[in-house]
Parts: C-alpha cells; sequence; structure tokens
C-alpha cells in the first residue's frame, strides 16, 4: 500500500485553477521531489496535500486514511505519524532548540514525563548533529544550524512520511549535501518516507527515487529519476541541464 496517494486533485485560489487532475502515489522508503518551474503549483500542491489550503476536488490517502481533498481534515491519528520541514525553519524565535523540538511531544504526547521529553529531544537532535545546540535561541544559530533543528523537530515523534518544503534554500552548496546526506541518513535508520519540493540540481541528483514534474498546473512527467534525466520532454531537459553551457556537461 502506498503511504501517499493523490487521485485528481484540483486546487487554486478564489477563482483562479492552479492545479488540476494532479494524480501520484508514492510508495514506502521512497524520497520523491516535487519539480518545475517557478509558479507551476508546487508548494500549492505540497500545503492542500499537508491541509493547510483547501482544495477544490479529488482524493487524498495518506497512511491508508482516506480523505476528500478541501473537504476532510487530516485526522490527528495521522498527523502524529508526519512530519514537515518548512521552507525557512519556522523555529520560534523566543523559545530555546530543545523547547522547539519539545513541542510537538508536548502536544501529542502530553503523558511523557519531563526526562522522557528531554531524553526524546537529545536523542532527535543527536540524529541530525545538533545536540551541542540544544539550549541556544535560533538567533544564535546559522542557516544550516536553523534547517537542523527544524528537522529534529520535525522527526520528534518518529513520523513514517516527511514533507520538506525547499529545505536547502538560503543554504551554501557545502551545507547543502550535508543536509541531503542528513536526509539520506534519516531515511535508512528511521524508515522515512520523503515527499520534497525543490529545484536544486544537486539535492535532486543525490537524494531522490522518483520525481513528480509539473507544468502550469499539471503532471507533466511522473517517473523515476533516471528516466527523468533521460527524458527528451523539452521542459524538463532543460530544467535539467541547466547549467551545463557554462559549467560543461554533469556526468551521474
Amino acid at each position: 500500500m502506498p503511504v501517499l496517494s493523490v487521485s485528481h486533485l484540483k486546487a487554486g485560489y478564489g477563482k483562479k485553477i492552479v492545479l488540476q487532475n494532479i494524480s501520484f502515489s508514492q510508495e514506502q522508503g521512497e524520497i520523491r521531489a516535487i519539480l518545475g518551474t517557478s509558479g507551476c503549483g508546487k508548494s500549492t500542491l505540497l500545503n492542500n496535500i499537508l491541509g493547510l489550503e483547501k482544495a477544490m476536488a479529488g482524493e487524498i490517502e495518506i497512511l491508508g486514511t482516506r480523505l476528500k481533498a478541501g473537504k476532510e481534515q487530516v485526522p490527528l491519528s495521522v498527523q502524529k505519524r508526519m512530519g514537515v520541514l518548512f521552507q525557512n525553519g519556522a523555529l520560534l524565535s523566543s523559545l530555546t532548540v530543545f523547547q522547539n523540538v519539545a513541542l510537538p511531544i508536548r502536544l501529542h504526547r502530553p503523558n511523557t514525563t519531563p526526562a522522557e521529553v528531554r531524553d526524546m529531544v537529545a536523542s532527535r537532535l543527536e540524529k541530525v548533529n545538533m545536540l551541542h545546540a540544544i539550549d541556544k535561541l535560533p538567533s544564535e544559530l546559522s542557516g544550516g544550524m536553523k534547517k537542523r533543528a527544524a528537522l529534529a523537530r520535525a522527526i520528534a515523534l518518529d513520523p513514517e512520511l516527511l514533507f520538506c518544503d525547499e529545505p536547502s534554500a538560503g543554504l551554501d552548496p557545502v551545507t547543502s549535501r550535508a543536509l541531503d546526506d542528513l536526509l539520506l541518513f534519516l531515511r535508512e535508520s528511521l524508515k522515512l518516507s520523503v515527499l520534497i519540493v525543490t529545484h536544486e540540481l544537486d539535492s535532486i541528483k543525490t537524494i531522490a527515487n522518483k520525481i513528480l514534474f509539473l507544468k502550469t498546473g499539471n503532471v507533466l512527467l511522473d517517473a523515476d529519476l533516471k528516466t527523468g534525466l533521460e527524458s527528451d520532454i523539452e521542459e524538463v531537459r532543460e530544467f535539467f541541464t541547466r547549467g551545463e553551457s557554462n559549467n560543461g556537461p554533469k556526468k551521474d
């Protein structure tokens, strides 16, 4: 059974249609990247899957629970099995790293003792190499450290499905590659499935098993990464070869 299945999703804002008839599924352990040029509906798709925006039509099945898109909210029991890494990290500035990571634990597992919360937070921070910053405020962290702290919060409840919105945005290439390696490590160690919105070519080639390429609100290509890299569809080919004229062809 897929961990995520989207069927005939239609979404937009007011009378403006952004997504039309979007259908795809994601298997357990898969890292799928949602791709496309700016404005194609990548973040809109992610927000509708998460229930942050109200879809116009379609169905979404998450971790075995089927929902009518835009009409049924993701149940709390399913939310507990999901994690989200927002584009800017979305750490609460007035809380320490420890307090930020502890939030979902205290919210969804209110009977957890303070000692158990401390152990759980320390365990998640250790996984993302941030245990040394447990008592720091977000303002004391670098961009990469903020992303890792936010990632620790996203995996606080040991989710089965992780959603990431442009996780490498604003990071230098070295830090971005370290974040990619961390996502791969977490996929293996936690048996995660990951749906990621990104436009970073290096990240896509490093971590993605499958891609979903959108164009003007429609699915242009739903395929494995190798098929995407070898595609003769003009928009897909241009997406994956941008920058090669300056740096020479890239080999995978």
